[in-house]
């Protein structure tokens, strides 16, 4: 019989250890890994209940660090296994996702509620019941033989050195520890994320959203390795999270968007003008917040922003 969350995350504490510049990646990977998995389970039985939104938040960042530590150590071990458990932090990740949606929408739309005295309580009713089905499936989903193998055999792979990693020959003299790789894996990225620089300008939202993933990835490979690089690392990462956040709430708002309107048939014409209301205001946020964005992406790309990742891996 399986031990219960409470007693399976207190004996997974005990494999807890910090990364180490002489690590190799493999088993850096699983250092990073455990302390998100630490975290999944811990929010699990809050995430089911649902009587604190931030128990889905929190498991659902959990599942969505895991995925791109996931995405960035797998050169690093075999493939098979790293496939398996990524297809089923997917799995639980969009069960998560589509509880989380609900939730902020439901929020936001009381708390727009409060601010102008109108009532979109028939908006939140139908929103209300959607989240309820979904949260069915997410139990559904926690409740499956699979998600149970996935949580044994992710255990051990997390708490078995040497598991499921790609040999190779001690004596080369080949880059394969924390300090030699990591630097280069972070420029890339950036890499990534200022290729963008010629196609912002339009403001298309598939190419914001795209970039804003690509933000993301950034932010999750520093904080992997931020306590082994210097301490401008955090700094920087202050910086990301401004900037994704601005990307993040211009693309709520166009999800926001597409989902309110279809509520729109359903409302009576007090329910319908209110929320038309609500959506005017946000389109009017998101108008704003586009306008920004250059000034942002500018800020982000100055020499003084991007001096406090150069000082954070030198360290490495």
């Amino acid at each position: 019989m399986d031990a219960p969350l409470i007693d399976r995350t207190v004996d997974l504490q005990t494999h807890v250890q910090p990364v180490a510049p002489t690590d190799t990646m493999a088993e850096a990977g699983r250092k990073v890994l455990l302390l998100d998995f630490i975290k999944m389970l811990e929010h699990e039985a809050g995430s089911r209940m649902g009587e604190d939104i931030e128990d889905v938040h929190d498991m659902r960042v959990s599942t969505r660090r895991m995925r791109s530590a996931l995405r960035t150590f797998e050169p690093f071990y075999k493939s098979k296994p790293v496939r398996v458990f990524r297809a089923q932090l997917k799995k639980v990740a969009d069960a998560l996702g589509a509880v989380r949606d609900l939730d902020v929408l439901i929020e936001d739309l009381r708390g727009w509620e409060q601010k102008q005295a109108i009532s979109l309580a028939a908006s939140i009713a139908l929103l209300d019941v959607a989240r309820q089905d979904a949260r069915r499936q997410l139990q559904r989903a926690l409740d499956k033989n699979d998600y149970a193998r996935f949580v044994k055999g992710f255990e051990s792979f997390l708490t078995t050195p040497g598991a499921g990693s790609r040999t190779h020959d001690a004596a080369a003299l080949a880059p394969i520890q924390v300090r030699h790789i990591v630097p280069a894996l972070v420029y890339e990225q950036l890499g990534v994320v200022r290729a963008y620089d010629t196609a912002i300008e339009e403001g298309e939202p598939e190419t914001l959203h795209a970039l804003r993933i690509e933000f993301k990835r950034l932010r999750y490979l520093v904080h992997f390795f931020h306590e082994v690089m210097g301490s401008t690392a955090q700094d920087f990462l202050k910086d990301l999270k401004a900037i994704q956040d601005h990307l993040g709430r211009m693309q709520d708002v166009q999800v926001a968007t597409e989902r309110l309107q279809e509520l729109l048939p359903d409302l009576d014409d007090e329910g319908a003008a209110a929320l038309t209301a609500y959506l005017d205001a946000i389109n009017a946020e998101a108008d704003e917040l586009g306008e920004k964005f250059a000034a942002v992406w500018k800020r982000f790309n100055s020499s003084t922003v991007q001096k406090k990742l150069a000082t954070a891996l030198v360290a490495l």
